[in-house]
């Protein structure tokens, strides 16, 4: 077989190993979607089930080979005659079939797993992998349990099974138990010491029971693998299996003289699918994939970030399908990541009291786990101080309306350490405040927008007003909170007049 030898080709087993955790199993038309998101990212080979395990499970083998027309189509089996059979008939619409058989290869399950010896179940892999040949043309064979496996006879079993046929040969770590230098050894005894290992792919497939899958497929690959067998957001049984998102940002953020075919933009995005249809949360910590994975909170970490993104990030999150990193605002910022998102919310920070707005900031931050964009514009526009250097602040604010009574609005200003009055009637409450403000600032500008939004429920609710403004051509956008709708109505428009004098 001629293969690309930089390649590592991705085996992604999602709807196979990863489908057998408890509470994640999936329809055939779920399994669909995820295996035609599977095949944009670029994965090279999906397995598609265990086709004697159960009708639903032979039926999406059939119903994925029927679609999917650009990745390879595996159905696991057995080494038993009745197994391949049904395999070889669940695959007979796939482009690229592929048949992954195989047996225990330690003698701890040569013992008791099948209660046999070394010599009887060579004999049976070297059977299945011939009979699995006379059908499909690319045989995967794997030895299970070969992380503790004999290498000697491991070596004899794959140098057997490679005369016999086989494409691909699949050295499990099927109980997570090996060290990556121990591992990584193993696949390279069998390099060295199988004859015509030149003729097959060495297959990595690693379970994380002691969170070493990701290293311990690394530590197989850089010893000769060339497949690596993985699902994503490393789901599988027990502690779950090799992590496809991890793997392939490896060999991408590392020049290793390696590569994948996996389109990494597409790893965000497919993550979610997965999680969302087998109901298995991603943990916010999990590398690349995870939502804080490109989240940074502490204060020294957002300083050395907005400075140069690569003093603490190593992969761009836009290769991975994320618009940008989150500077997460908490007690532990500092101004620098402050600054950053009164910036991002259009506030202009040469005009800004920016120690008032910090100490303000960790008071509140004290309080509550996350700042959210709407507690920063809270403590910019709730005119409790002078958030503006020379900015328009309210003092006063007394309306007057009802059925019998024109709406009147009075206000002071207090502006560049002067305080000034006005009293101005409106078509209601809001229009004659804002009126009384323009009295007072004698600019042309012009109200384009304005909306009300309560913050969560209930008459006594905090409002949220947002004003857009329009001043010689340009657009602004204030913002104001507060039980009152009329004084919130308010501190918006100061807060978008602020921005521009």
């Amino acid at each position: 077989m001629i293969h690309d030898p930089n390649k590592v080709y991705i085996f992604d087993t999602t709807l196979r190993d990863g489908e057998q955790v408890p509470g994640c199993q999936l329809d055939t038309n779920q399994k669909i979607v995820i295996a035609k998101s599977l095949e944009q990212l670029g994965v090279d080979v999906i397995e598609a089930g265990f086709p004697i395990s159960s009708p639903g499970d032979f039926q999406s083998v059939v119903e994925l080979s029927k679609v999917i027309k650009n990745t390879t189509i595996c159905a696991l089996t057995r080494a038993i005659k009745g197994d391949i059979d049904v395999a070889v008939d669940s695959l007979k619409h796939a482009k690229y079939p592929r048949i992954h058989t195989g047996i225990g290869s330690s003698d701890m399950h040569i013992k008791y797993k099948f209660n046999s010896t070394r010599e009887k179940i060579l004999e049976r892999a070297v059977d299945a992998v011939k009979y699995a040949k006379q059908f499909v043309e690319d045989i995967e064979f794997y030895a299970e349990d070969a992380g503790r496996a004999d290498n000697e006879f491991l070596a004899q079993m794959i140098e057997a099974v490679i005369t016999a046929g086989a494409t691909v040969v699949n050295i499990p770590d099927t109980n997570g138990y090996c060290m990556p230098e121990q591992y990584g050894s193993k696949i390279l005894y069998l390099k060295e010491n199988v004859k015509n290992i030149d003729q097959a792919i060495i297959s990595v497939h690693c379970h994380n029971d002691l969170g070493l899958a990701t290293a311990n497929s690394m530590a197989g690959v850089l010893n000769g693998a060339r497949q690596i067998e993985c699902t994503i957001n490393g789901i599988g049984e027990r502690a779950g299996n090799t992590a496809l998102e991890e793997v392939a940002m490896i060999l991408k953020t590392h020049s290793l003289g390696l590569h994948t075919a996996i389109n990494s933009k597409q790893l965000t995005e497919i993550s979610g699918m997965v999680s969302r249809m087998m109901h298995m949360p991603v943990q916010p910590n999990k590398a690349i994939i995870g939502k804080n994975a490109f989240a940074h909170s502490s204060g020294i970490h957002q300083d050395g970030f907005l400075k140069h993104r690569e003093n603490y990030e190593i992969i761009n999150p836009e290769d991975v399908g994320l618009n940008s990193a989150d500077i997460i605002l908490t007690a532990r910022s500092g101004r620098h990541a402050l600054k950053h998102h009164l910036e991002r919310l259009d506030y202009d920070i040469d005009k800004i009291n920016i120690d008032d707005i910090y100490e303000r900031f960790l008071v509140l931050a004290d309080e509550k786990k996350d700042i959210s964009d709407d507690d920063l514009l809270f403590l910019m526009s709730n005119g409790e101080t002078e958030s503006y250097k020379n900015g328009y602040k309210l003092n006063l604010l007394h309306v007057v309306c009802g059925d019998e009574d024109k709406p009147t609005a009075s206000i002071k200003l207090q502006y560049n350490g002067e305080e000034h009055e006005a009293k101005a009637e409106g078509n209601g409450p809001v229009d004659a405040t804002v009126n009384a403000i323009m009295s007072i600032i004698g600019k042309d500008i012009k109200l384009k927008e304005f909306a009300i939004q309560a913050m969560h429920a209930g008459s006594d609710d905090v409002s949220k007003v947002n004003m857009k403004v329009e001043f010689e051509g340009k657009a602004y956008v204030g913002y104001g909170f507060s039980t009152d709708i009329v004084k919130a109505s308010a501190n918006a428009y100061l807060d978008a007049i602020n921005k521009f004098l």
